[in-house]
């Protein structure tokens, strides 16, 4: 191949990758996964999931346009999720969850976690307005395993 269709190429595929990852495209969600690193103006929340099917704090407020650092630690001795979405995308992961016969997973909006385990999940939340936090293993939802997160202007 010669060297300036490799450049074209190579810079196509740069193009194409940056435009994938940047975030600059529409979201369906109300929040965006934020860096890995923490920033020093970030938001932290510490978060207990229970076996008595509760997450705590219930209610969390959070700024639009600030990384939130949610701290997750499962205090019970049963596999609990922490995952973050509106009403239709906590349906779409609990349906999810009930097809895959209960068995939580990380993934972009979650987090899976085991007895005594800790966790951490980093997100921009980029709308004003209200999401959830809840967890799919199966019953716990419907049992009640959720917290409103209400996002403030910033």
């Amino acid at each position: 191949m010669n060297p300036r269709r490799s450049l074209v190429l190579l810079t196509s595929v740069a193009l194409l990758v940056a435009a994938c990852t940047t975030g600059g495209g529409a979201m369906t969600s109300p929040f965006a996964p934020a860096s890995s690193i923490p920033s020093a103006a970030a938001t932290r929340i510490e978060v207990a999931l229970t076996d008595s099917l509760k997450i705590e704090p219930a209610a969390m407020t959070v700024p639009r346009g600030t990384p939130v650092t949610f701290v997750v630690t499962n205090s019970g001795a049963t596999d609990h999720e922490f995952y973050l979405g509106d009403e239709a995308a906590q349906a779409a992961h609990e349906k999810e969850m009930t097809e895959m016969g209960g068995m939580a997973h990380d993934g972009p909006g979650g987090i899976a976690l085991k007895p005594g385990e800790t966790k951490e999940l980093t997100y921009t939340f980029a709308a004003v307005g209200e999401s959830l936090a809840g967890c799919h293993v199966v019953g716990h939802y419907g049992g009640g395993m959720k917290a409103t997160i209400t996002v403030t202007g910033s």
